[in-house]
């Protein structure tokens, strides 16, 4: 099992001086964050769908082992609410392909008010081209039934797997030969504890196979916590028997490396 892990984007002011470099100017802090990861979730995407020149230069700016999950536009799942899909997700992968190969997932996270619809699912997963990867994330509890785990598994899509609260917030069904996992809030100042993030990696490990990838992503920005949590977290996978990407060591995440030695505790 191959776990890929990143962080719900990458532009926040309060991660200088920690995860950044304090003298580090913001046009590089893409760069910097593509060489301590292997994976972003754009979540740009969703508030204001970038043109594709933006996501070809992103392209650019990244290595070429460097995979991108890009969050569906809140126009397509809360201002539709998923009806009228065609244009929204054309529109969607029609600038997001400016990732080319990049371009690893697609993340539909739905409004907690958005009762499950299974017809306006299915429309919404047939829109997307064939070998597109689409991780569904529904946040009302209508959503987990039957018909819904055997529509995502007709399509080849992902049920998100997410926590909140150290506390997971939806069935943990495997639907596709692929999975996402999402950390939205730790327990400890946004943090999670060690023995929580073992636990997702020995789930992770008793539901995927050698041969399996799964995205896994940070949410929990404030404070950097996130950079320090994708730390713990690829040690507990290790631990559970599989291979996390890169991440920063313990220094990175938290500024260490880059603090002046006056500033380095003793």
């Amino acid at each position: 099992m191959t776990v890929i892990i990143g962080t719900s984007g990458w532009q926040y002011r309060d991660w200088r001086g920690r995860f950044y470099p304090q003298k580090l100017p913001q046009r590089l802090w893409l760069e910097h964050y593509a060489a301590h990861f292997a994976t972003v979730e754009s979540n740009a995407a969703f508030y204001r769908l970038p043109e594709r020149d933006t996501f070809v230069k992103w392209r650019e700016r990244t290595p070429p082992d460097f995979r991108w999950a890009v969050k569906a536009s809140r126009f397509l799942t809360h201002i539709k609410r998923l009806r009228e899909p065609e244009e929204p997700v054309a529109r969607l992968i029609g600038r997001a392909e400016g990732l080319e190969h990049r371009l690893d997932a697609i993340l539909v996270q739905l409004p907690p008010t958005l009762k499950a619809d299974p017809e306006l699912l299915r429309e919404c997963l047939a829109q997307f081209p064939a070998g597109t990867r689409v991780a569904v994330e529904p946040r009302h509890e209508s959503w987990w039934t039957d018909e819904i785990r055997a529509l995502l598994e007709r399509y080849g899509a992902a049920l998100c797997w997410a926590d909140r609260m150290e506390q997971p917030i939806a069935p943990l069904w495997r639907t596709t030969d692929w999975g996402y996992l999402r950390f939205h809030t730790g327990v400890e100042n946004w943090r999670y504890r060690p023995e929580t993030l073992q636990l997702w990696a020995d789930r992770l490990a008793a539901t995927y196979g050698p041969d399996d990838d799964v995205l896994v992503y940070f949410n929990n920005d404030p404070g950097g916590a996130a950079t320090i949590d994708a730390v713990h977290f690829a040690d507990a996978v290790r631990r559970a028997g599989g291979t996390p990407t890169r991440v920063p060591t313990a220094d990175q995440a938290t500024g260490l490396a880059w603090a002046p030695v006056e500033d380095v505790p003793i």
